[in-house]
Formats: structure tokens, sequence, C-alpha cells
């Protein structure tokens, strides 16, 4: 789940190639070797307490219970560590101001970067891999969900610690599903399914709903049908096996045929368009009068919390494909890095215990449920914490079913590239030129065109 504004402005790596050139010249005055991890023993030769500046996007609830988190590790940790987070907007606000503190040498211990800026962050030098933490202690990673560590992990190196993680799910109204004669225990589960139930909802055909589907205009849902049939998002193989990514392929067949899909269902009448405003497509299904609607996991409290107020009865499916095959959706979300560049051993190695505290089970299931975001720890869904509020929040186990049926594959962890956000906006762009009365196909593949350009300049400035 994202906590910016739908729609990614372009500018948000306007220049992205010059500032990646930039930052591989920059220099720091880091005390260990750069890219290697400290000494084990940093923390115990550091004279007073050691302290974390951990930057963070979360806010509201979410932050409200990272704050909770941040407090146990402290008083566990009294007169020797003390995290101090310090919330700085959004994820596009907190990159940008990110890669201004690189290129100032003023970095902060820690910082929390949303999935799409994975790649950036490697290419900037800034960082120092989990994997060298990991390497170094003999760290056990066999507790963290292999779909989420995949998604962070570039040539077999993860390089940053999951933290929050969503995935994309399909919501749907029972009630309205009840009084269009729909079986309301059975969530839709391919296009052709979806399209149907919708068709049947809508009040263009004498359904009981306003329209029978409606979703945000967002990138994110095409790269996520894309990767739940098993395709590729940029090439090649999603610059997953060694050779950087150079080109964008979401204008290939599947990703086509999901935006004629919609198209369709548009120029029918029997989807609405609320545009790309998160908040205006969560209102509508949240009023009662949407029959299906696809969003992240992590507004499952708000749009049950809905449904209660409105009196309707909330269901939950997996992601649609557009067929039944073995592939499945992407995570979202963000991880934790740990700066490199300008930082002591005993700071760096502050932050590892502190990630390694936040990746707990416990730690994972406090998460879970005060904030819905999915545990990256398998063992978290066994704290009787954990278990007993999914015993109150059922639909939650869809979730845990959807990334358990999910093979991990190139597909399924995703585009790395260092100019995502610019083609997520790109995407954005080709959907709502179709949805709006334009060719699909032509759409989509003049976004692929225009990123040509972005794709090689960021390319030749980090070779």
């Amino acid at each position: 789940m994202r906590t910016t504004p739908r729609a990614l402005r372009l500018s948000l790596l306007a220049g992205a190639a010059a500032l990646a050139l930039a930052l591989s010249a920059c220099g720091g005055g880091s005390e260990g070797a750069a890219g290697e991890a400290p000494a084990a023993d940093a923390l115990e030769q550091a004279e007073g307490v050691t302290e974390v500046n951990f930057w963070h996007s979360m806010d509201g609830t979410n932050g409200e219970t990272l704050d909770k988190l941040i407090a146990e590790f402290n008083a566990a940790n009294e007169g020797k560590v003390e995290v101090k987070s310090v919330y700085q907007g959004d994820y596009d606000t907190t990159i940008t101001k990110y890669k201004a503190a690189v290129q100032s040498n003023s970095t902060p211990s820690m910082v929390q970067i949303y999935d799409i800026g994975t790649q950036f962050m490697i290419d900037s030098g800034a960082v120092l891999p989990t994997q060298a933490f990991i390497d170094r202690d003999e760290y056990d990673v066999s507790d963290l969900q292999p779909n989420i560590a995949g998604y962070y992990t570039i040539d077999d190196e993860l390089w940053s610690m999951p933290f929050n993680t969503s995935m994309p799910v399909l919501y749907y109204n029972k009630t309205l599903f009840e009084a269009a004669g729909l079986d309301p225990e059975t969530a839709p589960a391919t296009l052709d399914e979806v399209g149907d139930a919708a068709n049947k909802l809508s009040k263009v055909n004498g359904g009981p709903a306003e329209f029978g589907f409606n979703a945000a205009i967002y990138g994110w849902l095409l790269e996520q049908e894309i990767a739940a049939n098993g395709e590729l998002y940029c090439g090649p193989d999603n610059g997953r096996s060694g050779e950087r990514a150079g080109e964008y392929t979401f204008n290939n067949d599947t990703a086509v045929q999901f935006v004629d899909w919609w198209k369709e269902l548009v120029d029918t009448g029997v989807a609405g368009n609320t545009g790309r405003v998160t908040a205006d497509a969560q209102n509508a299904f949240k009023s009662g009068t949407i029959g299906i609607t696809l969003e992240s996991t992590g507004a499952l409290g708000g749009m049950q919390k809905a449904a209660d107020e409105q009196g309707f009865e909330l269901g939950v499916g997996f992601y649609p494909k557009i067929e039944q095959n073995d592939s499945g959706p992407i995570i979202g979300g963000a991880s934790l890095w740990v700066s490199d560049e300008g930082h002591s051993e005993a700071e760096k190695q502050a932050s590892w215990e502190f990630m390694q505290f936040l990746a707990q089970p416990e730690s994972q299931a406090t998460w879970h449920t005060g904030t819905g975001y999915f545990p990256i720890s398998k063992a978290a869904l066994d704290e009787p914490k954990d278990v007993e509020w999914r015993e109150q929040h059922p639909q939650f186990n869809v979730a845990v079913d959807q990334l358990e049926a999910t093979e991990l594959t190139s597909a399924t962890q995703g585009c790395s590239a260092g100019t995502m956000p610019q083609a997520r906006e790109a995407a954005e762009n080709a959907l709502e030129g179709a949805l709006l009365g334009g060719d699909s196909k032509s759409e989509l593949t003049d976004s692929v065109t225009e990123l040509k350009v972005e794709v090689e300049n960021y390319n030749n400035s980090v070779k």
C-alpha cells in the first residue's frame, strides 16, 4: 500500500540520470570500507549511547504502531542505542530528501524507501547491503517470507530488510452480490468472471449497484496483472538475472488484454471512472454503491469499517487473472536501508540490530495487527495475538493464502529498474488515455516508447 497521492509525478526522478552520476562521485567519512559490514563488536567498542537517526513515511495509525515498536527497542537497549525516528512525508518526499542528503553527505543512519525505489538506492552507492550483515553473522533468513524477500533481492543479494508489505486483492460487496443473484461466498477469480459479475451488478443492466466495477487508475494494478499472468514488465527478465533492465514491456499482450477489458466495462457503463486519486475510488466502494474494486490489503481496515457503517458485508478475493495459473501478484510497500558513507561502525551496527528487532516474529505480529500490513516473518502468523486478530478479521487470510500460492519467479519479483517511478506514471497515462477513448495497444506502446530515452540515459549514467 502506498502512502503517496495516486499520481506519481514524472518530476519525482526528473534528471535521475544526472543525479545518479552525481551520487557515484560522492565520498564520505565512513570508518569502515565501503560495502563491508562493520565489526560485530562495534557497539561494545563505542562510548556512550549510539544514536540511530531513522527517516520514515509512516503516519497516522501506522506511525503510532511504529513508535510503539521503537519505544520497545529503545527500552531494551537503554544506555546503548537510541533510535530517533523522523517522519519525512510520503514515499516520494522521503526518497527526494534522501537524494539531497546523499549529495550533501548528511544521510540518516537508516531510511524507509518504497519498493520501486530499490534499484535507485542500489545505484546511489550510499547504502550498505543488508546481505553484508547476513553474511557476517550467518543470519538465518529462513523465517522471511520468500516472496517478500525476493522483491528486494537482486543478483542473489538482499539489499534491504523488508518492512511494511502489502498485496493487491479484489474487494467485493457481498450484499450487492446477493441482491444480483450472485453467490456472495465465491469471489470472481478471472477477468471474465469479474466482468460477468460486474454486468449483472450494474445499474445500466438493471442491477443493484451504481457500477458493477470501479478502481483507481493506478499503474500498480497493471504491474500486478502482468505478474499475475506470469509475464514481464521490463526486460531482460525484469532486471533480475544480473543484466540491468534496458526496456519496458508493459505493452505486451497481457497488458493490452487487461486494459481492453477495463475499457470495455467503462465504455458500456458497467464500470465507473473516478480517476487516479486513490481516495476517490476507495470512497466510491465504501459508499456501498460499487460491486467490485481492486485495491491493496492495506485498505482492508478502512473497507471493513465502512462496510460496518454502511450496513453491507465485505468480501475479499484473490487478485483476478486472465486465466488460472501458478503465478501471482507482486508485493508492494517499503523496506529499510542502512546508510554507509559518513556513518560510524557503531551506528551501522545499531541500525542492523534495530532491523533485526523489527523483523522478529513478535514485532511483526504487533506490526501486522496494528496496521494491516502483511508480516515479513512466517512465524509471526503463529503468534497468539496474530492468530486471534485473523480470527476476528478472516478476510486477511485471503492475502496469506494468495502469497503462499504464488510461485517466486522473475515475474512475481517485479521489475527492478532505476526509472520505475517514471514507468508507473507512464503506465497510468496510458491506462487513463485508453479509458478516455484511446486505443489500448497504441496508448501502452506510446508510453513504452517514450521511456526508452529515460532508461538509456539512466543506465549509461550508472555504468
